[in-house]
């Protein structure tokens, strides 16, 4: 199987929605950086056979709920009246590839104390920053 292909399969069962999804499970988002990043090694080592996995959506969770994490952090700053965290389009999401590429920018030494929420937050203030 190709990497392109490998990447795909993988990262569309991790993260196919960073925002705006409807909740699969129980996820908080709260998963580390590192956690996340170890459990999709591991899956991308099984190949195929990582399939069947339950760690497919526990990572498709963790991704949805920073996705919504995100999201209500946007509504309750404008609620409040404070500035914006970070000013995506509406629409505006972090590609597969973007979200892998960016927790994988994460010093190892911070990827055990960095959540998937805060790693969806700081990706979407660096992609749309708000101009002043």
């Amino acid at each position: 199987m190709g990497a392109a292909v490998r990447r795909s399969l993988f990262l569309g069962a991790a993260c196919a929605v960073l925002l705006g999804a409807a909740p699969l499970s129980a996820a908080s988002g709260d998963m580390t950086v590192a956690t996340f990043l170890g459990k999709y090694e591991a899956l991308k080592k099984r190949g195929l056979f990582a399939l069947g996995s339950p760690d497919i959506a526990v990572l498709k969770a963790e991704g949805q709920a920073g996705g919504e994490a995100y999201m209500a952090r946007l509504k309750a700053d404008r609620a409040a009246g404070r500035p914006p965290h970070s000013c995506a389009p509406p629409g505006g999401r972090l590609s597969q590839n973007e979200f892998l590429k960016g927790i994988q920018q994460y010093p190892v030494a911070s990827r055990g104390q960095t959540t998937v929420k805060m790693a969806v937050a700081d990706l979407m203030r660096k992609k749309y920053p708000c101009r002043s």
